[in-house]
């Protein structure tokens, strides 16, 4: 790697991989280490903007490590330094703000596994950026795996070619069930009032449509979403070309609250579903938290998860433009 920053340089971490040559995640660490305090870092992400940008889309994941980033704040200035405009979050994960742009992870049980997701991957205006910062790291688990996509579908068309040429001829279709209120017992238990940031239905509707969304209102109060058709890969600039396996198919193919469909309701073949779970899998990479991470995913290239984890655990989010 050509560094040219002199304020930065390369560690290590357990679990890294490299993939069609690219160090993932890269790991940046103080070149001076008595110079890991939160003032020479937002210094040295400001002189270097341009260049930790390009490191983020060239590697897909870049960890930010042995820096003094102690709380929400220190991390809303990380982000801050680069200007990106916020986006705010839409789907079914219980969240909380924490501060300015700054948001907790997901809070269902961290006895369960979040599955691999693109962050937004159902709305077209998703975020480009998606950052994670370790306020306190668990005891054992609650790792944050994630899975360069294209990969899953270089192996998909390798194993499911006339599958995966239909998906993409067809498109898809995904429904969404949005309960009346939040349930943070749950991993995907969002009530559609916070979800959609309004208690009154006819703007919740018109909020829904402005997102390319159909919408059902359900006897229990719940509100089913329909979202389609919708691309299985789409290959995005600055990323070689390549195909990203930018779908949820897995993630919500015959669940409790959603399904997933080709856009004429034709059934995915649930071998195909199972298997590219497995691919999905075969392909993670995975790293150990340690206090004051902050990790930079490339959202359109990676689908990231959550291992089950012992708590305490308190990850921290932001999603930008």
């Amino acid at each position: 790697m050509d560094f040219s920053c002199k304020y930065f340089k390369e560690g290590k971490c357990e679990g890294q991989k490299v993939v069609d040559g690219e160090t993932m995640p890269l790991v940046l660490i103080p070149q001076d280490s008595n110079k890991n305090d939160l003032e020479s870092l937002l210094l040295a992400l400001k002189n270097n903007k341009e260049w930790f940008e390009q490191m983020i889309i060239k590697n897909s994941a870049v960890l930010l490590r042995g820096f003094q980033v102690d709380n929400p704040q220190d991390f809303n200035e990380i982000i801050e330094t680069f200007g990106w405009e916020d986006i705010r979050y839409i789907g079914p994960a219980p969240r909380t703000h924490i501060y300015k742009r700054i948001w907790t992870a997901n809070e269902g049980p961290l006895s369960e596994f979040i599955y691999y997701h693109h962050e937004m991957v159902l709305f077209k205006d998703h975020p480009k950026q998606l950052m994670l910062f370790c306020e306190i790291p668990p005891p054992e688990g609650g790792e944050t795996p994630f899975v360069p996509s294209f990969r899953v579908t270089e192996r998909m068309l390798e194993e499911f070619p006339e599958a995966v040429a239909e998906m993409e001829a067809k498109g898809l279709r995904y429904t969404f069930t949005a309960l009346n209120d939040d349930n943070k017992g749950s991993m995907r238990g969002r009530g559609w009032k916070d979800a959609f940031g309004t208690p009154d239905p006819a703007e919740c509707e018109r909020r829904c449509k402005a997102l390319g969304m159909d919408v059902e209102w359900l006897q229990d109060g719940s509100l089913k979403t329909i979202l389609g058709p919708r691309t299985l890969t789409t290959v995005f600039d600055g990323r070689k070309g390549r195909k990203m396996w930018f779908n949820t198919i897995v993630g919500m193919h015959g669940k409790e609250f959603s399904s997933a469909t080709m856009a004429d309701g034709t059934e995915i073949p649930e071998n195909v579903v199972k298997r590219c779970g497995e691919i999905i899998e075969e392909e993670s990479i995975q790293f150990k938290w340690e206090k004051g991470d902050v990790l930079f995913f490339d959202n359109v290239a990676l689908l990231h998860g959550r291992r089950p984890s012992l708590p305490p655990r308190r990850v921290l989010v932001a999603t930008c433009k």
